[in-house]
């Protein structure tokens, strides 16, 4: 064999082994970068226990959406139950201005602010 065709299949074998090199490294960081983004699978632990939370929220909650009660005795409003609300929120905005007038005359009610305590009298006057 004569020096230059060793020459040019030495080059040529050194150009596979850099390709082959190069994917291979790429291969290597996929595989860490899908290692170090991968969330972890969720247990059947960690799913019974999510269930629990969500059962024990519903328990406390479920009733305030449900039921009729007091929201604020003082000032008059009451907590009503979800299906009555969105009835009478139909009912009501079929006349838009009447509700919208209404709505605020509610929420100024809700949020009044109470009255101010009395002075302190000085005990020096």
């Amino acid at each position: 064999m004569n020096p230059e065709a060793r020459s040019q299949k030495t080059q040529t074998a050194a150009n596979v082994a850099a390709i082959l090199g190069t994917f291979l490294v790429m291969a290597f960081l996929v595989s860490l970068m899908r290692h170090y983004t991968t969330p972890p699978s969720i247990s059947a632990e960690r799913a019974a226990e999510r269930m629990k939370i969500l059962a024990d929220f519903n328990a406390v909650n479920l009733p305030l959406v449900e039921k009729y009660d007091w929201q604020d005795k003082d000032k008059g409003i009451v907590r009503v139950p979800v299906a009555r609300a969105k009835e009478l929120v139909l009912e009501e905005w079929r006349n838009p201005a009447a509700a919208h007038s209404h709505l605020m005359e509610r929420a100024a009610k809700a949020f009044a602010l109470p009255p101010k305590p009395p002075p302190v009298k000085n005990e020096y006057e």
